[in-house]
Order: structure tokens, then C-alpha cells, then sequence
């Protein structure tokens, strides 16, 4: 018998039974009900985990949005989350009583508390506490108020600045910043140090032209400088009921009153010290100038706090003695004037090279007889025809300037510090060059001031100059003198070669324009304007921006 035949008579058999065929037929049918309950499942399941997938990337993003926005960089102070795209609409007086939690309140409540007079703008930052954010709004303000209108959605950055160092010290009213890019010239030796100059400039080819000086100066054996004077120097101006009063004020001052004024004005210092006091009349007027030390601040505050002190005590001797001002001018702070270019400023510093004349030649692509001429003809006699004040230099505030910028330094003290008198001669049967620059006025610090922002900081740090010396108080100011000095006579030594071969407007035009600007503007002069002359084939431009 086969086995189907087995099967099928065991079948025949249990189907015919009473209770086992009743069993059979539940068996089958709770199978059919199960089977079509997983069917229907298995439909939905696909939709479900496809949702569960989205809710769980779709979290993590968002948070991930949200601790993007109120990250700050390191070092700044942490923004506080708030409510800037909040939906609710509160009137001016709840938005003002939550002042107190600016978090909670939107970007636009703000700005209306402050349009109703309910805050002054400049309080923002207190108030707020985080300070890009008070700088977001302050600009709102003030571009919805101005006349263009534009400055809210405008270029000028914002984000990542130390807005924390820059309040009360820096800046007020702050709505951004203003980045110039930095380049830098050299090496150059320096009284034996090689030293990188960082300069912050947008003058194209200033640069280039202070690293072709810097060539040349380190080929002849590098730059020495020297510091013939330090004092920085405020005056004030007092006046009395007559001449007689002034006079003998004047006569006290220079004589048994100097040792009293002087001790007056140390004692509001560490580091500020009197070296000269120089008294003047001008009728009733008396004008004091103190030239003073302070160690590596710039320290125009610091003198100041020290003139006040010393007028207190020439007051006690002299009641009927009024002050007109703190500052009268006879500093002279920020001015082109004569004081300062015969008695000094600041850090009074010379500097000086010997280039020889092969190297004149070959990097300058000029003669040393043609630099003499020209430095007597245009820095000397072209000065002194228009009546100059320290002016006798081809361009010494450029070069300053930019180092000033990058460096934290005051750039509207290049007035009197960029005097300058370049000198030039022949030397050693009139082979070689020597060029020395004098510059009696320049102020600088290595602390206080903007030399407390991490990126001017930077730039100091890169010369080795940042701060206050740690044994000899001053240092660190002297040597950035000294290394301002001698970039200063780099930049001369070039422009004047420039301008001795003849190349000086040629380079500019050549390495001072934009490129993709100036093309379509040449193609359209040159098809509609056919040359003269057939066109030769240009040699190489040599002038002050070559690298040669």
C-alpha cells in the first residue's frame, strides 16, 4: 500500500469522527482569523517605522540648530537664549517689565522699548548681556532711523568679535566692525634680530615695496636704531588776573616750584616720571608742558591724571590762578606742530643703513648718485619750499600708519608721529649708500588702549613686544619705536628708488589694480582707441612693487 493511501485512510478516518472533526474545524478557523490579522499588520508596519525614523532624525537636528545659535566662540562671553522669533505680542508696558529677563523677550520688543525713550541704546549691553546681540539691535535702531536705511542687512560684519573687551575701553555705539586685511614685510634685520613687520593696510604695492627696502637694508648688513629721548607730554593751560602773577608763576615753576610740582605729579603713578617741565606766557596765559615717562602705556591717561594732581598744587600757591583746560594745545597731541619736532614726543628715534652699491643696482634698480639727488631735491628742498613741519620724507606716515593699525596703536597720532627727516649720502669713495632716518615723535604703547584686543595683541606678540616689559619698564615701547623707525627708512629707501628709475607710476598701474576690474575696461580704451605706434613687446616693469 502506498503512502498516500496511508494518509488518506487515516483522513477518512478522524473526519468521520464526532469530537475531532468539531476540533478540526475551530482549529481551522481561529488559523484563518490569525492569519488575516498578520496580513493586515504587516501593512501597517512599514509606515510606523518610517515615522519613527523621522521623529528620531528629526529631533536631534533641531537641537542641534539650537545649540548652533547660542554657541559663542571660546574665550567670549555666552549668549543668553532668547525669544527673538516668538510668536506672542506683548504690549510696551508687559515687554517693558520683563526687562528685567531679556531672554524672554523678542528682538523687535526690545527695539521698540528703546524707540519709546523707555532705554537708551547705548545700555544695551548692559542690560542685555550679550553684547552681539546688543549689537544686532543697536543697528536695527539705528539703520530703521537713518536715512538710507541700509545698514541693518548690510556687509559690515558683526559676528565673532570681542565685543566684551572692546565696551567701555575701545568703542561706543558699537554696530560691527571693521576688518582690514594685514600683510607683512621682511624679515628685516633689526639690531641683529631678524623681525617680521606687520602692517594693516589697503594701499596696494605698500607693502611690497617695504619688503624690497627691507632686501636691500639686510644685504648691506641691517638697520641700527637708537632711542635719544622718551617722554610723552601733556600741557596745560592757566590763567591769571595779570602779567606780574603769570610771570612769577612761570619763575616758580623753573626754579624752587619744580621739586613740588614733580613730586605732585609722581605720586599718581608707578611708572610715570617727570623729566622736563618747559613753562611759556602768552599775555596772561601760562602754558605748562610736561614731558614725562610711562613705562610701556602710551599713557595719555596716565599723564593726564598727573597734570591734574600738579595743578592742585601750583593752586594752593596760587589761588587766584584759574585752569582753562587740561590740554592747551601746547602738547601738542594729534596737530602738526613745531614743539614736537624740536623737543619731541613720545619716543624720539633714529635709524640707519649702509647699502652698497651693487645692491643699490641690482634690488633698487637705481644709482646711489641718483638717490642722494633726489632725496636733497624732493625730501629737503621740495619740503622746504612748502614750508613743511617735519615733513622732510618721502611718505614715512604710510608706512607708520599701517603698523599703527595692526599693532592697537592710536592711528590719529601719525600726524606727529609720521615727522620724519630722511637723510641720504654717499659713502666710502661714493660707492655705497647710507640712509638714516630721524623721528622724534613716535607714540606708541604695548599696553592699554587697543593693544588689549586678542588680534592687535597678536601682531605684538609676533614682533615680541606684547605688554609690559617684566625688569625694565618701557622696554617693550622703545623697541616697537625702534622697529616702527627702522621700517620707516625701508619704505623710504624703496619709494625714492621708485621714484629715481622712474618706475613708480608703472608698478602701480601694473600690481595696483584689480585684475578682473580694470581688463574690460582696458579692452574698451584699446578698441576705440587704435595706437599711434605699433605696439612693441613691453621688457619687465622694474619699480617698487617687482620682486626682484
Amino acid at each position: 500500500m502506498s503512502p498516500f493511501e496511508n494518509i488518506s485512510d487515516v483522513y477518512a478516518v478522524y473526519i468521520q469522527h464526532p469530537v475531532i472533526s468539531k476540533w478540526l474545524a475551530i482549529g481551522l478557523c481561529i488559523s484563518l482569523l490569525l492569519n488575516t490579522y498578520l496580513f493586515n499588520a504587516s501593512k501597517q508596519q512599514p509606515k510606523v517605522i518610517i515615522q519613527k525614523v523621522i521623529e528620531r532624525v528629526e529631533v536631534p537636528v533641531a537641537s542641534k540648530k539650537q545649540e548652533r545659535s547660542i554657541t559663542k566662540p571660546a574665550g567670549k562671553k555666552p549668549s543668553k537664549k532668547h525669544n527673538s522669533h516668538s510668536g506672542v505680542i506683548r504690549t510696551l508696558d508687559e515687554a517693558f517689565s520683563l526687562l528685567s529677563t531679556p531672554e524672554v523677550l523678542s528682538d523687535e520688543e526690545i527695539i521698540s522699548i528703546v524707540q519709546n525713550g523707555k532705554m537708551a541704546p547705548y545700555a544695551l549691553e548692559k542690560v542685555l548681556g550679550d553684547f552681539e546681540r546688543a549689537v544686532h539691535i543697536r543697528r536695527a535702531l539705528i539703520s530703521r532711523d537713518s536715512i538710507t536705511q541700509s545698514l541693518e542687512g548690510s556687509l559690515l560684519p558683526v559676528k565673532n568679535y570681542h565685543y566684551d573687551k572692546v565696551m567701555g575701553a575701545c568703542c561706543e555705539n558699537v554696530i560691527g566692525y571693521m576688518p582690514i586685511p594685514v600683510g607683512v614685510a621682511g624679515p628685516m634685520n633689526i639690531d641683529g634680530d631678524l623681525i617680521h613687520i606687520p602692517m594693516a593696510t589697503t594701499e596696494g604695492c605698500l607693502i611690497a615695496s617695504t619688503a624690497r627696502g627691507c632686501k636691500a637694508i639686510n644685504a648691506g648688513g641691517g638697520a641700527i636704531t637708537i632711542v635719544t629721548a622718551d617722554g610723552m607730554t601733556r600741557g596745560p593751560c592757566v590763567e591769571f588776573p595779570n602779567i606780574t602773577r603769570a610771570a612769577d608763576c612761570k619763575r616758580w615753576i623753573e626754579q624752587e616750584g619744580e621739586a613740588i610740582v614733580t613730586e605732585a605729579f609722581n605720586s599718581t603713578s608707578r611708572f610715570a616720571r617727570v623729566r622736563k617741565l618747559k613753562v611759556a606766557l602768552a599775555g596772561r596765559l601760562v602754558y605748562i608742558r610736561f614731558s614725562t615717562t610711562t613705562g610701556d602705556a602710551m599713557g595719555m591717561n596716565m599723564i593726564s591724571k598727573g597734570c591734574e594732581k600738579a595743578l592742585s598744587k601750583i593752586a594752593e600757591r596760587y589761588p587766584d590762578m584759574q585752569i582753562i583746560s587740561l590740554s592747551g594745545n601746547y602738547c601738542t597731541d594729534k596737530k602738526p606742530a613745531a614743539i614736537n619736532w624740536i623737543e619731541g614726543r613720545g619716543k624720539s628715534c633714529v635709524s640707519e643703513a649702509v647699502i652698497p652699491g651693487s645692491v643699490v643696482e641690482k634690488v633698487l634698480k637705481t644709482t646711489v648718485a641718483a638717490l642722494v639727488e633726489l632725496n636733497i631735491s624732493k625730501n629737503l628742498i621740495g619740503s622746504a619750499m612748502a614750508g613743511s613741519v617735519g615733513g622732510f620724507n618721502a611718505h614715512a606716515a604710510n608706512i607708520l600708519t599701517a603698523v599703527y593699525l595692526a599693532t592697537g596703536q592710536d592711528p590719529a597720532q601719525n600726524v606727529e608721529s609720521s615727522m620724519c627727516i630722511t637723510l641720504m649720502k654717499a659713502v666710502n669713495g661714493g660707492k655705497d649708500l647710507h640712509i638714516s632716518c630721524t623721528m622724534p615723535c613716535i607714540e606708541v604703547g604695548t599696553i592699554g588702549g587697543g593693544t588689549i584686543l586678542p588680534p592687535q595683541q597678536a601682531m605684538l606678540d609676533f614682533i615680541g613686544v606684547r605688554g609690559p616689559h617684566p625688569t625694565e619698564p618701557g622696554a617693550n615701547a622703545r623697541r616697537l619705536a625702534r622697529v616702527i623707525c627702522a621700517s620707516v627708512m625701508a619704505g623710504e629707501l624703496s619709494l625714492c628708488a621708485a621714484l629715481a628709475a622712474g618706475h613708480l607710476v608703472q608698478a602701480h598701474m601694473a600690481h595696483n589694480r584689480n585684475g578682473a576690474a580694470a581688463a574690460p575696461a582696458a579692452a574698451t580704451i584699446q578698441a576705440s582707441t587704435p595706437p599711434a605706434t605699433p605696439i612693441e613687446k613691453e621688457s619687465p616693469i622694474l619699480g617698487s612693487c617687482i620682486k626682484s
